[in-house]
């Protein structure tokens, strides 16, 4: 082996050929100067690429001299699904190592052909937030190079879960009022990867609602997702918009139809949302493509996903979705088609106020629905929108000051589980325990984490309506609440945000059917701030009060009896006299991965 002028080695007997070994799992290896580290063996595999600093001079020892200067031979490897595109750069500059010495800094550079991978890498401090790497190769045969882009690329076009076309709303006054400047910055990664995207940017409030509600199934199903650059109220736009015509199933019961707590079960049914897909017909003479109707779009969907890249005053969606707020992380995991599920509560307005006529109003929320505190805070912040994101905080103190409470009647389904030992199990395999769904202590409670097992279990999940008989009365009950509440919350997911690093429920999960109904009872004004001194506290303790009532729920329903009710839906005003949600399962995916560990 020589080393030439330019700092690359090659084999005299074959100038550095990619080798391939044929069999099935094919290996691809070649010599190439890598971009500031030196000459490495890249190898390709069906996983991957992995490369190693060639052996030096002297083999005796893992350790070579460069200019009297040592330095250690290391791998590197990255996975394909961690790689989001490859491109040829043509011909131009590779530098080579280099070495600070004496005061000095020492390397040298190579015209030569050159490729460059794209990958993501996770930081070591924070694993949840992600980089882009990029590795440029060099070698001084063009063809080399080509193969390489080509072996890659085919590699690339196996990952079947990427996005190839996205629509995307930009809202250009969201948070900030940088929404348009991180879509023009993150652009570049979608056009890297190949992935085409139709962008608007929103004109008025309501815009993008509008546009989902009115594109043709036909035309929708051209995309395999829609991502909001926006906050959650704009996330919460979106998915209005997109399953207002399109999720069929019952409403929740209306708190007015005769409900009797513990004592009668209201019919219901528990089953999975995704037992709402229907099957494929094995017989398309009425196929919608050849008569002219516009397909079906069902929910759960299998091929369409949201994405948010946060660009809003809190961003507890992308947080608790990707374990960051980072338009950056949030760009990279949509790119590479990264799939989490995620609960969304359907909430049905039946009045709007007491004299109303009852007539149902739907809303979706995928984070929270909350009435009174947060209402009213919602409610006083819309009066200075002037302020940006600090209006949150001054319309929050503002109406803690006031201390109001209201009074109001819930009710709210406890689900009976059924558990399995694994220990009985062994023993006796008919053996169950069953026990209702109770919360766990502190110690118990599982965060939400990247692969799940909570989120990935088949377990209780939830669809209530009236039209559907409960198959077996033991296994769920009505359980009421009344009184005078500060505020009423239903957390879908925990909701974690900057204010509130562990959210307002630690243990909520992104996908296991149920809501997290918080109550907070009139009480006096010090010992509620605490509760909210709590919230804002990592490893806090806010629902351990006894004004705090918590109870994980499917389906609950409430009524107001003041003059008027206004709920925060995902942040954005919802008035209801008269109110019932239920959640349903997975019922959405998003282009996320959800937070590591």
């Amino acid at each position: 082996m020589e080393i030439m002028e330019n700092g690359y080695s090659r084999d005299d007997s074959h100038p550095t050929a990619p080798f391939n070994d044929g069999g099935e799992n094919s290996v691809l290896s070649s010599n190439f100067l890598l971009d500031t580290v030196g000459e490495i063996v890249l190898t390709q595999n069906s996983d991957g690429l992995s490369w190693q600093l060639v052996e030096s001079l002297d083999d005796e020892k893992d350790e070579s001299s460069c200019l009297g200067l040592r330095f250690v031979k290391r791998g590197t490897e990255t996975k394909f699904s961690d790689v989001y595109a490859v491109e040829f750069l043509g011909w131009g500059l590779v530098h080579g190592p280099v070495f600070r010495a004496r005061g000095c800094i020492l390397g040298h550079s190579a015209q030569m052909y050159r490729f460059a991978v794209h990958a993501v890498q996770r930081s070591k401090t924070l694993p949840s937030l992600w980089n882009p790497s990029i590795y440029t190769f060099g070698h001084n045969n063009l063809e080399i190079c080509k193969t390489w882009v080509n072996q890659i690329s085919a590699s690339l076009d196996m990952e079947s879960n990427r996005p190839k076309n996205l629509l995307v709303f930009v809202h250009p006054r969201s948070g900030k009022g940088n929404g348009l400047g991180i879509w023009e910055a993150l652009a570049p990664i979608f056009s890297r990867a190949k992935v085409k995207t139709k962008v608007i940017v929103t004109q008025r409030a309501g815009h993008a609602r509008d546009v989902m509600t009115s594109i043709t199934n036909r035309e929708l199903s051209f995309y395999d997702g829609v991502v909001a650059v926006g906050g959650d109220g704009f996330f919460n736009e979106i998915l209005n918009g997109l399953l207002l015509s399109r999720h069929k199933a019952p409403y929740p019961p209306d708190p007015g139809d005769s409900i009797h707590p513990v004592e009668k079960e209201l019919n219901a049914t528990i089953h999975n949302a995704a037992e709402t897909i229907l099957e494929p017909s094995d017989h398309n003479d009425h196929s919608p493509l050849l008569t002219g109707q516009d397909p079906e779009f069902s929910f759960p969907n299998k091929q369409f996903r949201i994405g948010i890249i946060p660009a809003g005053s809190t961003d507890a969606i992308a947080i608790c979705t990707t374990g960051a707020r980072d338009p950056l992380t949030s760009a990279l995991q949509i790119v590479l088609g990264k799939r989490v599920n995620l609960d969304v509560a359907q909430i049905v307005r039946w009045k709007m106020t007491p004299a109303s006529i009852s007539e149902p109003c739907v809303r979706y929320a995928a984070s929270f629905a909350g009435y009174g505190f947060y209402g009213d805070v919602i409610t006083e912040s819309e009066k200075y929108r002037w302020m940006g994101p600090k209006r949150y905080d001054y319309a929050g103190t503002k109406v803690f000051l006031q201390h109001r409470s209201y009074e109001a009647e819930l009710n709210y389904l406890e689900v009976e589980s059924e558990k399995e030992n694994s220990s009985l199990e062994e023993e006796s395999p008919d053996i169950a325990t069953k026990a209702f769904h109770c919360l766990p202590t502190k110690s118990d409670r599982v965060s939400c984490r990247a692969n799940c097992d909570v989120c990935n279990t088949k377990g209780v999940d939830a669809l209530v309506g009236p039209s559907s008989p409960l198959p077996n009365s033991k296994d769920s009950r009505w359980l009421r609440s009344k009184g005078r509440f500060i505020s009423v919350g239903a957390a879908v997911i925990s909701c974690r945000n900057e204010k509130a690093p562990d959210g307002l429920v630690s243990d909520a999960h992104l996908s296991d059917g149920f809501m997290h109904l918080i109550l907070i009872k009139d009480c006096p004004r010090p010992l509620y701030l605490w509760h909210l001194i709590q919230l804002t506290r990592r490893g806090g303790n806010p629902l351990d009060f006894e004004f705090v009532e918590h109870h994980k729920t499917p389906a609950f329903t409430f009524t107001s009896f003041g003059k008027e009710g206004v709920w925060n839906v995902d942040g954005e005003l919802f008035l209801a006299h008269r109110l019932s949600a239920q959640v349903f399962r997975g019922l959405v995916s998003l282009f996320a991965g959800g937070p590591e560990a």
